[in-house]
């Protein structure tokens, strides 16, 4: 007989204890929150370990580059219902210009590959010279122009837009323009995708109007990551464009980078070198899905007439070697003038002398790019400029001296202010707890439109580039909805909306697309709809409320900051103790070693080498500082003397936002428990993604809350006291402890969780592990260490 290990034999019991309670769960249909309560992290961890392969870093970045964009939908218990009609299996012909571009063709053999593939059905293709009498064709589907279907699409008005008729004999499907064309093919496929059947209904008739010229976005993949398999979902999802070669010259040029002494020169030293044929081959391979490409310029402008000639230079050869760049993004982080900074403290003078001349630099590039082609796009965006309530002033005079013939990028949310009991704070960066605009934002917008100018921004849609970036997206779809509708709103012409979370296909960016042309169904039937599908109808009402609690949640993290709290808190350790040096120190060196940690530097903070140093929190081991203290004030913006503290508010609307956070999940883990087998492993997967969001904000509190009570622990002279302080945190650790297996979990299961290009991984399985047995080490040995150290004191 085997003999089983005590621990081994616990876990054992633990298992099967769970498989027994998640078989009850499931043969009893439970489908009501009252019941979703009683489903356990445990038990729903161990339905993900019995349905979920385990995966490796980067698996995700291997699968969405080579696999096929489209997989088997169709439901077959799906069956047609009065007022639909559908696409046989095998019968129609589908009918198209055989002379339309590149665009309208990818577009037909998509969505002939989506029929046969996710819907099982067979049409023969039909390219034709002429689309003549399209109107008396039956068992046709035909896409084309205006042009190409005489008498249809009376109704359209720009680019992109199209119109979609369906009666049971016949779907036309015709755009503005080909984008517009292929746009509604994709937005057929959209509607059979909720439908999980090639049905339709039998009448639809919609015009649909683009609300925006451009919508841009960047790759999660990675920095230039554009495989052709993500460039077909980004098309599938609305957008139009990317944003590509992020803080370097596309044609390679470093002349600011490797000469400029300015601290941000530095910064752009170690960019990675561009090669020029890697941006013409994606331009090249970008246009057959119609995805327009934009780039930035590098350069720091000081005013002189040689550097203006060298601005010229530099714009004479980029326009030379990529005439087809449809436009350049202009940040001040990369196109600044003379010394870079956001101005936070100068004087209004040299603010303003700082705007007149960058402008002037701005103008100098669009009268290179318009003399080549009026159409380019000049996008000054000057993101850094302090962007708090109050300087709305300053932000205004930017936008009046931008040349009239460029569009101003302005950032949506960031500076937006916000009240905590009393407490204004403004976000520190892309957050979602806001809907926005900012104060700022929405004064510029005034200004641009008394000039006349078309605006874009940078507006977060389905992920924010800083609040809780290690998730590949965030499902606040009511809360995002909000952001929806304050963009048309206020007429935003064009959008960039990802930073560098970037994009990757999921339920957000299907739910964003329905809200980028007019006539979008309303958000609650979508919702049923997406939610139905991807959980399974039992599970609808359930799912969309487990949304609802999310949003709501999410308004009240109070975390704001692309730092450590909603980035990385799941894979910081809680120290108790100075750790030992994982990498090289520097404290008797020459080299200065916060320098080394810093920007300018490695980056790296030796206690915890796994990620940059601004996601890591250490705290101050000479006790002299409060770093929880003064994290609480950084990323929330609250600005109040420095005796006053507000760490306890911050805690207290964390854990309001977790709890409401608990109380979706325990909604969400049902209806994934509660979907059918088709549907399993699709819906644990979104709920990873959201487990993960929860934990990382229980994690914030723990590891500010154990800081704090540190230093508590430090001061503290009664035994008694002292050691219920200890008991506390001993409490947190354990807590801390389960959760980051869990995560461990989740990371080993899913390989999107943990990711954000600009640092590869913020935290992996290796780096789990290891914060894992620091935190065992400090519960099982410093922690009784400290306490016995309290009695021999005694």
């Amino acid at each position: 007989m085997k003999i089983i290990p005590p621990r081994q034999h616990l876990l054992a019991l633990v298992f099967s204890l769970c498989t027994l309670s998640l078989c009850v769960f499931l043969s009893c249909g439970v489908v009501s929150a009252e019941s979703a309560q009683a489903v356990s992290t445990e038990v729903f961890a161990r339905e993900i370990e019995r349905v979920l392969p385990r995966v490796e870093p980067f698996d995700y970045h291997k699968r969405l580059s080579t696999a096929p964009v489209h997989e088997a939908r169709r439901a077959p218990e799906a069956r047609l219902q009065v007022g639909e009609m559908e696409v046989p299996v095998q019968g129609w012909t589908f009918l198209w210009n055989q002379g339309s571009s590149v665009i309208i063709q990818g577009a037909v053999r998509d969505f002939q590959d989506y029929l046969s593939t996710s819907m099982g059905v067979e049409v023969k293709l039909s390219g034709q010279d002429s689309l003549e009498g399209w109107q008396e064709l039956g068992q046709h589907i035909v896409v084309g122009t205006r042009a190409d279907l005489p008498g249809c699409g009376a109704a359209l008005k720009n680019p992109k837009d199209y119109e979609i008729v369906v009666t049971p004999e016949q779907v036309i499907v015709c755009g503005y323009d080909e984008r517009g064309a292929m746009y509604g093919l994709y937005n057929l496929e959209a509607r059979m995708n909720l439908r999980e059947a090639p049905f339709l209904p039998a009448d639809l008739s919609t015009v649909r109007h683009s609300l925006y010229d451009t919508r841009m976005v960047q790759s999660w993949m990675g920095w230039m990551e554009f495989p052709d398999a993500l460039l077909s979902h980004l098309a599938h999802d609305g957008f139009d464009a990317i944003y590509a070669s992020v803080y370097a010259n596309p044609n390679g040029d470093r002349t600011t980078a490797d000469n400029s002494t300015d601290f941000y020169a530095r910064l752009m030293s170690k960019i990675r070198r561009q090669d020029p044929a890697r941006v013409r081959d994606l331009i090249n391979r970008a246009s057959c899905f119609g995805i327009k490409v934009y780039t930035p310029i590098i350069y720091q402008y000081v005013g002189t007439p040689e550097s203006e000639a060298d601005l010229r230079r530099l714009m004479q050869e980029i326009l030379k070697a990529f005439p087809d760049i449809t436009g350049y993004v202009l940040l001040t982080e990369g196109f600044w003038y003379k010394a870079w900074g956001g101005g936070h403290g100068a004087s209004k003078e040299y603010i303003e002398d700082w705007a007149r001349n960058w402008s002037k630099a701005v103008g100098i590039v669009a009268e290179e790019c318009h003399r080549v082609n009026p159409a380019i796009e000049v996008l000054p965006w000057e993101y850094n400029i302090d962007f708090r309530p109050q300087n709305v002033e300053t932000k205004k005079y930017f936008i009046q001296q931008l040349p009239d013939d460029t569009i101003p990028m302005l950032t949506w949310e960031n500076g937006k202010s916000f009240k905590i009991d009393g407490l204004q704070g403004y976000l520190r960066d892309y957050a979602i707890n806001q809907v926005g605009p900012a104060e700022v934002t929405h004064a510029q917008i005034g200004e641009a439109r008394k000039r006349g100018m078309k605006v874009y921004s940078n507006a977060q849609t389905f992920s924010c580039g800083a609040q809780l970036q290690t998730v590949p997206y965030h499902p606040f779809p009511q809360q995002w909805h909000k952001r929806y509708e304050a963009l048309e709103e206020y007429g935003i012409n064009g959008t960039l909306e990802s930073w560098t979370s970037g994009y990757t296909p999921n339920f957000m960016t299907e739910f964003r697309a329905w809200y980028c042309w007019s006539e979008a169904p309303p958000m609650e039937e979508l919702l049923g709809r997406i939610a139905a599908r991807n959980f399974g109808p039992e599970s609808k009402e359930m799912v969309v409320k487990a949304w609802d609690l999310f949003s709501q949640a999410v308004r009240l993290v109070p975390d704001t900051g692309p730092y450590m709290g909603t980035t990385n808190a799941i894979g910081n350790p809680l120290f108790f103790q100075q750790p030992p040096a994982r990498t090289a120190t520097f404290k008797y060196s020459w080299m200065d070693q916060t320098a080394w940690m810093g920007y300018l530097g490695a980056e790296i903070n030796p206690y915890w080498p796994f990620t940059v140093t601004r996601l890591v929190f250490i705290p101050d081991f000479t006790n002299r500082t409060n770093k929880a203290e003064n994290y609480a004030r950084s990323v929330s913006g609250i600005e109040v003397p420095a005796d006053q503290r507000i760490l306890p508010t911050f805690l207290k609307y964390l854990k309001l936002a977790t709890d409401r956070m608990e109380e979706g999940l325990d909604l969400y883990r049902a209806g994934a428990l509660n979907s059918p087998p088709s549907k399993r492993a699709g819906a644990l997967h979104e709920v990873i993604v959201a487990e993960q969001i929860h934990r990382m904000l229980m994690s914030d509190q723990a590891i500010l809350t154990f800081e704090d009570l540190r230093l508590q622990l430090v001061a503290e002279k009664d035994e008694v006291k002292a050691g219920g302080i200890l008991d506390q945190m001993a409490g947190i650790l354990r807590e801390e402890i389960a959760r980051t297996e869990l995560a461990l979990l989740a990371v080993n299961r899913d390989s999107r969780i943990g990711f954000q290009y600009e640092v590869d991984y913020v935290y992996t399985p290796y780096s789990l592990q290891e914060k894992l047995r620091v935190l065992r080490d400090t519960l099982e040995k410093q922690l009784p260490a400290y306490r016995k150290g309290l009695k021999a004191d005694r």
